[in-house]
């Protein structure tokens, strides 16, 4: 019950604060050990594909425990001092591993400039959160993009986090947010990654694989109260949902695509290389600036379905127990 307490705290202090960028952040120093730990796995280790893939596991071994055992000392730790404290640093890292208001902040930052017609300030916003290049998209690339953003985070961000809080608290909910950050530096097809990210981007889509369907389902539902088109989201979730190279990302776009009656997704260029990437959905109209408000309403009502649901389902099993 306190688990569960504190990740509806948790969840209510995201929606009416957010990430304030003076509060230090978890994922910040995952962000620093994975740089440390990689820069002193590739000192120690021969530079062979085998030696890599091998340090690529120790990574993925390390970070994640670590901030598993880590996290649960100190929520132990400050609960010996008081329990009290103990459950104030469990709503603390509730809170900071969840990113429903930031999600739609930084997207709704693209949303603003768009309305006033200017494409620089919409384009600079937008790099913020996407990894293609922005520097040549229109009115339209910038607005899916900002679409896009919302729906395949909407997994990472939301849905997965929130399970493994309500599984196991803030700890494994920060395990996760470390998977999830390790695959967001490491875990890149390219030269200096192919072998060392392997584990890491395995780990992570083992890790998204059952919240990234739960995403769409949440999705679908969402579409229904927020006036979006359920029915096509339903059918293009289950056309589409596999189109993509990762086994978790179109799951959630495809379901927005669906709901929404656009196309997402498709060829799009990543540090000066074109990527060939399938589409998601129909173009039944075109994508339009009013798209990103939309997509934020669903986004926003499938976090709500989703934490009463995965609260209810919690609740259900400690009563059997």
């Amino acid at each position: 019950m306190t688990i569960l307490l504190a990740v509806l705290l948790g969840f209510c202090v995201d929606l009416i604060l957010g990430d304030p960028r003076w509060m230090p952040h978890p994922v910040v120093y995952m962000g620093k050990a994975i740089t440390r730990l990689e820069r002193l796995l590739r000192r120690l280790l021969p530079d062979t594909p085998r030696a890599l893939f091998w340090g690529g596991v120790v990574l993925a071994a390390v970070l994640p425990l670590g901030t598993l055992a880590f996290s649960a000392g100190v929520i132990w730790l400050a609960g010996r001092i008081h329990p009290a404290l103990g459950f104030a640093v469990q709503v603390l890292w509730c809170w900071q591993a969840l990113a429903v208001k930031d999600l739609r902040v930084e997207t709704m930052h693209v949303y603003e400039p768009l309305c006033k017609g200017d494409l620089l300030a919409a384009r600079k916003a937008v790099s913020r959160v996407v990894g293609r290049d922005t520097q040549s998209l229109t009115s339209e690339g910038v607005t899916k993009a900002a679409v896009e953003t919302i729906a395949e985070n909407f997994s990472d961000g939301v849905i997965a986090p929130m399970l493994y809080l309500i599984i196991g608290g803030a700890p494994l909910g920060l395990a996760y947010k470390a998977i999830n950050t390790m695959d967001s530096m490491v875990g890149y097809k390219n030269d200096k990654y192919l072998y060392f990210g392997r584990a890491a981007a395995k780990l992570d889509d083992a890790a998204g694989y059952i919240p990234a369907r739960l995403s769409a389902l949440f999705w679908i539902a969402a579409a229904f109260f927020t006036g979006g088109n359920a029915a096509n989201a339903w059918r293009i979730w289950r056309r589409d949902r596999r189109k993509h190279a990762s086994p978790n990302a179109a799951q959630p776009e495809s379901a927005c695509a669906g709901a929404l009656g656009v196309q997402l997704a498709g060829p799009a260029w990543y540090f000066g290389k074109l990527h060939e990437k399938p589409t998601l959905g129909d173009a039944l109209r075109p994508v339009e600036v009013e798209d990103i408000p939309r997509t934020n309403r669903m986004m926003l009502t499938a976090s709500l379905l989703g934490l009463v649901v995965l609260a209810a389902v919690r609740w259900a099993v400690l009563l059997a127990l």
